[in-house]
């Protein structure tokens, strides 16, 4: 059995073989066929592009014969294709273009061929200026499909979405009311648009995402789209007024249809009823549509009891109510000159008793409502009698004190008045006017000499004499007591200051001569005393009207800043400075220590440095970014940035070779660095130079000069120039801003005379601007803080932050919380006693009483007396 079982296995194993060497004799003859059917492929295709060719030639030289042969540039350019020769083929097509109007389908294969072919940027303009040479030939809506399908590839670049719609918007008016293919046309356009629409809003669109589509339609001008994105907009965001505001706008200056303006109007106050633009717009939206009077008066009560938030509110929209009266009036008919003096009289009845009850203020302290009657009587009634009566009660309204109003007075009586008037306000206006005396008698004598006699002149000149000493006496009495009182601040300060130097210099003398006393107790009190923990910068000096400080190169009682970072002093005895990111009382190796050339003052040089502040605290490397900036004014022997325990504190001083180049480092001052300004001062030490002084502007009352505020924060200097040169000869405009350059809506306008100054404050105090209302006056700076003056030297605990000098609960650290009331209301007017004994006498008439009571030492009966002390 096993000996069949071997002869089986064996017989099975010659026939795998077998198997095995048929199937590689198969592939053999297999691939010697193959071999041979390739050659013969190899051999047609040869064949046929020698074919091809000569029948190309066949056709170029027939076409060279007979150009008009239609058929045969059809065969020629179907041969050019299939052989793929690019140049020829393209060359082909456009003579058969020049000559016949080429069929859709043609169109077509040119145009995709060329697609493929220009794939870079830069070429899709060929591809282009050859749609638009398609589109003159046929109107195809397929060649129209494809144009956009196209373009939209052309979406990222400058201004291709813009392009996309162009072309699609063309597409619908060429063929989009094609019957069969039209319909193509429509579904591309609406799916591009919602794929737009699916990018933009991932969730329901924000009120900026609106403002911003809308400004986009209106520049396109399309109105049905223009109104369903502000319907839009409205529907999500129907509380927000300036939308509304804009809406109604574009309504009544573009589309002007009655019905869909009135309607708007109506919706916009009942969404915002507290909105008095929206009221006043509404009134003038009637009257421009020709309301009846009734419509107006009705809308005009519900505006009043809608409930505005400000008294200047009401003075608005009654104003809007009294100028549509006014124009509604014939002046020649009694009853509707009656009624719109009936509505001057309710209306200030109203601002007296409503307004003024209500908000503590009538809302129109400059009685604009009684100035617009008073010119009305005087120019459509001819009534100066009332004119002058209600200028009498605008005077006693507290308003006689500014030139501004006596001068609109008196250029009423010019125009309507007479001469007698005149004399008899401006006579007036000297008398009672206090902020600007000098050009109200400035006009009197301008007018006396044009219409005034002798005595007329004689008589304004002592007047305006006596009052104008009046004036300069009473101003040289201000500024005496200004001066008095500042004085008695210095004095004050420097006996603070000199009281609390010889305490200290008492208590550092106690302590040297206690025996046995810790030098660890003495390191911390130094820790605590200079602050190596805070983070306050340096004090600066202050520039006028900003927020911004500067700082020069001080010695050792300047505040300024120093090298140290310790709020402008060295370093305590003993202590130096760590780098950066060092924790406290960790090791550092001699090595890595900083060194400073205010470690060797003889290598530094103040006539040859510039102080550097108002820098970021993020900025990195200082050093070599500083270097690199102030290269260009001349070789930097160094750069040494001032850093504090977290880093760096936003001031450094730059060293140059030689002094040329300070001055053009100070030529970069408020230079923008990493969006901030850049102040550059120079360096020079306060102790060898007490009355140097970096405040470069001027403190002092300036005639010459206005000072106003209110300004929009994007106002620019062109601007302003634009709004103050008609008013003199504008010498300097300077923008106030914030030490990050951010500006502040404040402003100097320097002009070349006084006169021309004053002109200015009469004719801009009050002027809108960019929906901001102005506030003009003589440029007349408050005085610099004594602590800000060069020099001043502020006690240490003025500079330290409250947490270091008083501990976390008010309290030093050292000090007993339960010390008893009596002998903190001692500690104002005596000197603190200390251990038992009273503080060494400081001079002066109590030198003896306090020889006294330093012979005499304190008692435990003397503190019991004391602590229980009413």
């Amino acid at each position: 059995m096993a000996a069949t079982g071997d002869a089986d296995e064996t017989q099975l194993q010659e026939m795998e073989e077998e198997a095995v060497m048929e199937n590689e004799m198969d592939s053999d003859e297999e691939e010697g066929l193959g071999i041979e059917n390739s050659d013969d492929e190899i051999d047609n295709s040869s064949e046929d592009e020698k074919e091809n060719e000569a029948e190309i030639q066949r056709l170029e030289e027939q076409l060279s014969i007979n150009a008009f042969d239609y058929n045969c540039h059809v065969d020629l350019i179907k041969l050019l294709r299939q052989e793929g020769e690019l140049p020829r083929l393209r060359k082909a097509r456009q003579k058969m273009s020049e000559l016949f109007p080429l069929t859709e389908e043609i169109w077509l294969d040119w145009l995709k061929d060329e697609i493929h072919l220009t794939e870079e940027e830069p070429n899709r303009e060929k591809v282009y200026e050859l749609f638009e040479t398609a589109m003159k030939d046929y109107i195809c809506p397929e060649i129209w499909l494809e144009y956009a399908q196209y373009s939209i590839g052309g979406m990222g670049l400058p201004g291709g979405m813009e392009k996309v719609r162009s072309i699609f918007e063309r597409a619908l008016t060429a063929v989009g009311l094609h019957m069969t293919k039209g319909a193509t046309v429509w579904e591309a356009y609406r799916e591009f648009e919602n794929a737009i629409l699916a990018t933009m809003i991932a969730e329901p669109p924000k009120l900026a995402e609106y403002q911003t589509y809308i400004d986009y339609e209106q520049k396109e001008g399309d109105p049905a789209r223009i109104q369903i994105i502000f319907e839009r907009a409205l529907s999500e965001n129907c509380l927000v007024p300036d939308m509304w505001a804009k809406y109604t706008k574009y309504l009544d200056r573009q589309l002007k249809i009655k019905d869909l303006v009135l309607s708007s109007h109506n919706r916009a106050v009942r969404n915002c009823p507290w909105t008095m633009g929206l009221w006043k717009n509404y009134l003038l939206a009637l009257e421009r549509h020709g309301a009846d009077h009734h419509t107006i008066s009705d809308v005009f009560e519900r505006a009043l009891n809608a409930g505005f938030i400000q008294a200047t509110d009401y003075v608005n929209i009654w104003e809007a109510y009294l100028d549509y009266l006014r124009r509604r009036v014939d002046f020649k008919s009694s009853r509707e000159l009656e009624e719109l003096r009936a509505a001057f009289t309710r209306s200030l009845d109203y601002m007296k008793q409503d307004v003024e009850e209500r908000f503590s203020e009538s809302g129109d302290p400059s009685c604009t409502i009684m100035q617009v009657w008073a010119k009305i009587e005087a120019l459509h009634c001819k009534n100066m009698q009332k004119a002058r009566e209600l200028w009498d009660s605008i005077m006693t309204k507290g308003n006689a004190k500014f030139a501004n109003m006596w001068l609109e007075y008196y250029n009423l009586e010019r125009s309507y008045g007479d001469a007698l008037h005149c004399r008899k306000a401006l006579h007036r206006a000297v008398q009672c006017t206090s902020d600007y005396p000098e050009h109200v008698c400035e006009v009197l004598l301008t007018f006396e000499r044009v219409e005034g006699s002798l005595e007329d002149w004689d008589a304004a000149v002592q007047k305006t004499e006596t009052r104008l000493n009046r004036v300069n006496e009473q101003r040289a009495k201000v500024t005496e007591k200004e001066a008095h009182v500042t004085r008695q601040v210095e004095e004050k300060t420097e006996q603070r200051r000199r009281a609390k130097a010889d305490k200290k210099n008492q208590k550092k003398g106690q302590k040297g001569s206690r025996p046995g006393e810790k030098r660890k107790a003495e390191d911390k009190d130094y820790e605590d005393e200079w602050g190596e923990e805070s983070e306050q910068p340096p004090k600066r000096h202050r520039r006028e009207g900003d927020q911004g400080f500067r700082g020069g190169c001080g010695g050792a009682e300047e505040f300024m800043g120093t090298e140290s970072g310790l709020f402008g002093r060295r370093a305590p005895p003993g202590r130096r400075q760590e780098p950066p990111g060092t924790k406290r009382g960790q090791q550092v190796a001699p090595a890595t220590l900083w060194k400073t050339q205010e470690d060797d003052p003889e290598l530094r040089k103040d006539d040859c440095s510039v102080f550097i502040s108002n820098l970021a605290f993020t900025m990195e490397d200082p050093e070599k970014r500083l270097k690199k900036l102030f290269e260009p004014c001349g070789p930097v022997q160094s750069v040494r940035p001032v850093y504090a325990a977290k880093g760096f504190r936003g001031y450094c001083y730059v060293q140059f070779e030689g002094k040329a180049s300070v001055v053009e480092a100070l030529k970069m001052d408020r230079q923008e660095v990493e969006g901030r300004p850049m102040f550059v001062s120079p360096c020079v030490d306060k102790n060898k130079n007490p009355d140097f002084k970096v405040f470069k502007y001027n403190t002092n009352l300036e005639k010459h000069k206005i000072f106003i505020s209110g300004l929009p924060f994007s106002c620019t200097k062109e601007q302003l120039e634009e709004l103050c040169k008609v008013h003199g000869t504008i010498k300097d405009i300077r923008l106030v801003t914030n030490r990050s350059g951010k500006p502040k809506g404040l402003a100097y306008v320097e002009f070349g005379d006084e006169a021309q100054a004053s002109q200015a404050v009469l004719k801009l105090d009050g002027t809108v601007l960019q929906e901001h209302t102005l506030s003009v006056a003589i440029s007349n700076p408050p005085r610099r803080n004594t602590a800000d003056k060069p020099g001043f030297s502020r006690p240490v605990g003025a500079m330290m932050p409250r947490s270091m000098v008083y501990g976390s609960r008010g309290k030093g650290r050292t000090q007993l919380s339960l010390l008893p009331r009596s002998l903190h209301r001692q500690r104002g007017s005596e000197s603190k006693a200390e251990n038992g004994t009273a503080p060494k006498p400081t001079g002066g008439a109590s030198g003896d009483a306090g020889i006294e009571a330093q012979a005499k030492p304190l008692s435990n009966s003397d503190f019991a007396k004391m602590l229980f002390k009413k």
